[in-house]
């Protein structure tokens, strides 16, 4: 099974706790600042994650949703 990692790029703080959170790599900090100057985190691959949604539950300013893919 694939998961999508929706994340609120205008909600996120690049706290990277998402990413480390991550059993499976599948996220990172983008290069690029979003529109209040963070680096947001991204999903780097699909077909990693296995939306065991570690990183929405961790996540502190609520801004990742996981959906599941068959």
């Amino acid at each position: 099974m694939r998961a999508y990692v929706m994340i609120n790029e205008d909600l996120c703080k690049g706290c990277e706790i998402c990413v480390n959170q991550c059993p499976t790599n599948t996220l990172m900090i983008a290069e690029e600042p979003n529109n209040k100057g963070y680096y947001p985190a991204v999903q780097i691959t699909v077909e990693a994650c296995t939306g065991c949604r570690q990183c929405a539950i961790m996540c502190p300013e609520v801004a990742i949703e996981v959906k599941l893919v068959r």
